[in-house]
């Protein structure tokens, strides 16, 4: 994989998708780097989630095509694209709720297998120890880093939906991902677990140089969290650039006319 932090390490280029005679997409070019957080935002229909759905795998475009390191995965699976990185969270939580939380983030790596296969795990064999503890050291830093250590022994089913959140986020980190596309991560969240929401953001991207894009409908949130935001409308990207060329651009202002974007 490549190590250099000025080369995209996502790129789509061209992307278009049809439903229908209907053009959710409209040769959408978007490109992340290494330690980047990016805003991606638009009014509802504008195809935020569409274009996610190509990123992540789920969807395959009609056009265009989605590169990792320069290399084309535009028909890899999601779970190859999981396994080589890319991460994401939905609208909709889906923790494991008859799991603790501590063991939503250990299930999380369990795909890396190692120490003997399933035989192994079941008889909790020797080889299969220092697996379990490193994956545990993991979980609990990661637990520590969300500001989940007081419910890691909670079941998941059990959290409120601003913890739930943080969970999502948490077990998409528990592998270290190098992109992560977030959906509506703030949404239900109070204004304490926003701020430790991008609190684990900005970290993320500056220590561990993870790739950030969120979809937000909390403008002000991708305001200020984001140094960069992609403007979706129509398909199409009306605009980009930093959160003051954004906040200034007329043609923002029309589309977000009575949304709320501020001055």
């Amino acid at each position: 994989m490549s190590t250099d932090t000025s080369a995209p390490v996502l790129r789509a280029t061209g992307v278009g998708v049809r439903f229908g005679g209907v053009r959710a997409l409209d040769g959408v070019d978007l490109t992340l780097r290494p330690g980047e957080v990016c805003g991606l935002i638009g009014p509802n229909g504008a195809g935020k989630t569409t274009l996610f759905d190509v990123l992540s795998g789920i969807r395959r475009p009609d056009e265009g095509r989605v590169l990792l390191d320069g290399c084309d995965i535009t028909r890899r699976s999601p779970v190859w694209r999981a396994r080589h990185g890319m991460r994401r969270t939905f609208q909709r939580q889906q923790p494991f709720g008859q799991l603790t939380v501590a063991d939503n983030l250990v299930v999380a790596q369990e795909w890396r297998g190692g120490g003997g296969g399933l035989a192994a795990d079941l008889v909790g064999a020797p080889a299969r120890r220092p697996y379990e503890r490193a994956r545990r050291d993991r979980a609990a830093a990661v637990l520590a880093a969300c500001g989940l250590n007081a419910v890691a022994g909670s079941y998941a089913a059990a959290l409120p939906v601003g913890r739930a959140r943080m969970l999502e986020l948490a077990r998409a980190v528990a592998d270290p991902p190098r992109v992560l596309l977030l959906d509506e991560p703030a949404s239900g969240m109070t204004a304490e677990e926003s701020r430790a929401l991008k609190s684990v953001v900005l970290r993320l991207a500056a220590e561990e140089g993870c790739a950030v894009l969120l979809v937000e409908h909390d403008v002000s949130f991708v305001m200020a969290l984001c140094a960069r935001i992609v403007v979706l409308d129509l398909g199409r990207v009306l605009a980009e650039g930093t959160p003051a060329e954004v906040r200034a651009d007329p043609r923002v202002q029309e589309a977000y006319l009575g949304t709320g974007v501020p001055g």
